[in-house]
Formats: C-alpha cells, structure tokens, sequence
C-alpha cells in the first residue's frame, strides 16, 4: 500500500500545476523622445532691431536703506531699469522669441544651463530667456540671504531662500510660458523676468537693442517682442532657405 503521505504532495503538485499563472509581462521602455533637426543647409535667420520712441521716462532710484548691507554694496545709486532705452532709442531687455511656425517640430533642451544671479541685491539678468526642460542655475554672489520666488501661470511656483556662498539652485519649467514674473520675498526692490518657450528661437536685446534668430528652418512665423512695461508687440516673416529675414519693432510709453 502507498504511504498517505504520498497523496497530499500529489494533490499539491497538481493544483499548483493547474494554478499557477505566467509570470508579469515586461514592461516595454519608452521610446527615446525624436527631436527635430535643422538641416544647415536650407536653414536661416531673422535678425532686428527693437527701438523706443518719443521722451524716455526718468529712472527711478532704487532706496536699499531698509538693508544697509545692501546698501553698502553700491559707491553710486542703483537706478530701475524697467525701461532700458538708450540716447540713441536702442532699447534693451526686450525679450523675443517665434511664437508660432514651429508646431510639430519637438526640440531638445539645451545642455548648457541658464544662470540668473543675485548680485548687488539685484537680479542679473533682469530679462532672460529659456527653453522647457533646460537647466536654470540661481546663484548668490552676495554676501546677505536672498530669496527667489518665481510666480509662473502654467509652471509649478517655488520659493527659495539662498544663504551667501551656497551652492546654486537647481530648477526647470516644463511648460512653455511668456513671462514668469520673479520677486525677492526679502528685497521688495528685486525684479526679473524668465521668458520660457519650448524651442530655441529666442533673444533679449542688449543695450544696442538688437537680436538674431538664427538656425531657423525655412518657413512662415510670428514673432513677438514683450516688454515688461511696454506691452507685446507681433510680425510675420517667411524665412526662405538660407534667407536672412530682417524685421524692426518700435515702442513707445502711451500718455496717461
């Protein structure tokens, strides 16, 4: 007679033989995002100029006294620079950018980070530019605490404090958005603006008031130039293969 013992490990074996499922399916990795890249042969530029017109209103000065270390940090007064135009109407910290043309192109962000500093208890620069998913670096080159509060629409809000002498701030925004206004919760007299668009056709102007475009794929596009007190300002322009586009923006402070 076969020993009882023999039945329970049987029976187990055939229920576990009838039981047992296929192991997980696999994940499948995701596909490696496919950017779009611009053939040097047929690409071209818009190139430009943005000026201001009419009386240029006087700059503010800027009153640091409520942080005498602030203040100590400035021989001569520190000026607003809200409306940076030149003798010349050469106007500066004017941020422009294509702002439609490039739909169904995918770009990737760029390597090289973008820095914003506090220095002087002043944001430099005052306008900048970004692509969505590239690196922004905030800096403290000042020897008292900053904060940087960036108060985006479309982006995630963060506000950080930055003791002197640590190491940047690592941040991004993934969603393209034209301005992020940004505030120093500590300095009230702090100011910059973060323009963040998702390709890399964009500019500010320097103190000559000019900007290039350059490496852009044949086609039509809108451009637009903003100015923080100024308002937007938008053209059309058709690139054609290895053409140089040149467009002109003017702006001028409308009377109360």
């Amino acid at each position: 007679m076969m020993p009882r013992v023999w039945f329970p490990a049987l029976t187990a074996a055939m229920l576990a033989g009838c039981s047992s499922t296929p192991p997980p399916a696999k994940k499948e990795a995701a596909a490696a995002p496919v950017y779009y890249k611009v053939d040097p042969a047929t690409a071209g530029s818009v190139e430009g100029k943005v000026t201001f017109t009419g009386k240029i209103p006087p700059h503010k000065k800027v009153d640091m006294s409520e942080d005498p270390q602030c203040s100590s940090l400035h021989k001569t007064p520190v000026f607003d620079d809200s409306i940076a135009a030149a003798r010349d109407g050469s106007l500066a910290n004017v941020f422009v950018y294509v702002k439609q043309g490039l739909e169904g192109k995918k770009f990737g962000p760029p390597a090289q980070p973008v820095t914003i500093d506090q220095k002087g208890c002043w944001f430099t620069p005052r306008v900048l530019g970004i692509q969505t998913g590239q690196t922004l670096d905030v800096t403290n080159s000042d020897p008292v605490t900053h904060n940087i509060h960036p108060r985006p629409h479309l982006n995630r809000e963060w506000n950080q404090s930055q003791d002197a002498g640590t190491e940047p701030l690592v941040r991004r925004f993934m969603a393209p958005e034209v301005m992020i206004r940004v505030k120093c919760n500590i300095h009230g007299w702090m100011h910059a603006w973060i323009g963040v668009v998702n390709n890399p056709y964009f500019a500010v102007t320097g103190a000559d008031g000019k900007f290039d475009l350059s490496n852009l794929p044949p086609g039509n596009y809108t451009i637009e130039a903003w100015q923080e007190e100024l308002g937007t300002q938008q053209q059309q322009v058709t690139v054609a293969p290895q053409g140089k586009s040149e467009i002109a923006f003017t702006f001028q402070k409308e009377s109360n």
